[in-house]
């Protein structure tokens, strides 16, 4: 199979190194044209924006904003409810501090799911300390990869406050089914926020279709920069949080008696923007929807078809995800640690991720205390699995 996606020749790191890079999960590269943009605002636009009236701090101000209305468009949301945050941990930060903090009370339930990555716990372990809330976790059934329903529809018998929910594991590469999720959610009188992270640069999103009250994803994963991420927010409920840091350019007038909030998303966005990045954050957005997030799945299918053939080959290995799921192969050898397959496999240029992924309630679950881990791009191909699946022939010759 041959799609017509970019090769590894427009990302820079690749081209200046001989790797076999299958760490997109955790960063992806990043493509010439979000280099390139970046590189524009810093040689030709430098200026803050917002505040200044001169044509340069203009010109810089319309490059930032047209980096929002890229990432709204390639998700299906609105400009007035993108929120630029460091990275989607900050923005799920941001909705248990400011959305949590006003509207969980002790005794109040938050459903979570043991698939979640620690930034989609830990704030909401955070809220749950501060204010006395439950927090609950929606199963992962071990032989499917896939959560339990039932168990979910029992949670939110209990009324819930909110439901928060990954769109594709980091681990696994399950694709949830978050549309049917968040409509169960809204029927129970929950508000719903969709950890988007993988799924972004994976498959089609819409954020609108999905109904998710809050939606969070990041730059760095999705070929753009790091330190930018993006929360999705429904407007009402946006218009209805407090702030969650407060200073220059989140407000609308400031006395010393007091202060008046802007309206959202500056109301989010408290000092200096990261301009650069979110100029690059666009030009990435303007990348993927080039190549075709529909593209990248069909992709991704054809690659974990073919990785499962070859993994297959290899004796005491087990893959910890559905035959369907996105670009993501989790595997564990019966006969090397984790991270023993990752340094041998570096050692002949073929980058995989090895450790717990920042799931380590899920790890635990699965009963391993790490996984190696694959993760595929738009520039990977079946050369690249028959490097990795090389490679572990060479960690076979060291352990067997």
């Amino acid at each position: 199979m041959s799609l017509a996606l970019p090769a590894a020749a427009e990302f820079p790191t690749l081209s200046a190194q001989d790797v076999v890079y299958l760490d997109s999960a955790a960063t992806s590269q990043t493509p010439l044209a979000v280099l390139d943009a970046m590189d524009a605002y810093y040689r030709e636009t430098r200026a803050s924006v917002h505040r200044g009236v001169y044509p340069l701090a203009a010109e810089a101000t319309e490059r930032f904003e047209g980096g929002r209305a890229r990432a709204a468009a390639l998700t299906g949301s609105t400009v007035g409810e993108t929120v630029f945050t460091r990275n989607a941990t900050e923005a799920i930060n941001l909705v248990a501090y400011s959305w949590g903090g006003a509207n969980v009370s002790a005794g109040d339930l938050v459903v979570l799911t043991e698939m979640e990555h620690h930034s989609n716990i830990v704030p909401w372990q955070l809220l749950a300390e501060r204010t006395g809330a439950e927090l609950a976790f929606v199963p992962v059934d071990t032989e499917t990869f896939r959560l339990d329903l039932d168990a979910l529809d029992a949670l939110l018998a209990r009324a819930p406050k909110l439901v928060g929910v990954v769109h594709v594991s980091n681990v696994l590469g399950t694709v949830n089914p978050v549309a049917d999720i968040v409509a169960r959610a809204r029927a129970a009188g929950a508000v719903s926020l969709v950890d988007g992270t993988q799924a972004v640069p994976h498959m089609p999103v819409d954020v609108a279709a999905l109904g998710a009250d809050f939606y969070v994803w990041t730059g760095h994963k999705a070929y753009g920069p790091t330190g930018i991420g993006v929360l999705h927010g429904r407007r009402e409920l946006l218009e209805a949080m407090p702030p969650f840091l407060g200073g220059g350019h989140m407000i609308s007038r400031v006395t010393l008696e007091g202060s008046r909030w802007a309206e959202p998303p500056t109301r989010f966005e408290a000092g200096t923007s990261a301009i650069a990045e979110g100029i690059g954050l666009g030009a990435a957005c303007e990348f993927l929807a080039g190549v075709g997030q529909a593209a990248v799945a069909e992709h991704d299918a054809d690659l974990i078809r073919y990785i499962d053939e070859r993994l297959a080959e290899i004796p005491g290995l087990r893959v910890f995800g559905a035959r369907e799921r996105a670009g993501i192969t989790s595997f564990a050898l019966d006969w090397a640690h984790p991270h023993d397959v990752a340094e041998i496999l570096g050692r002949s240029g073929v980058c995989v991720r090895a450790g717990h992924h920042c799931a380590q309630p899920l790890m635990k679950k699965l009963g391993v205390a790490a996984t190696s881990r694959a993760s595929f791009s738009v520039h990977s191909t079946r050369e690249d699995v028959d490097r990795l699946v090389e490679g572990l022939g060479a960690v076979a010759e060291v352990f067997r």
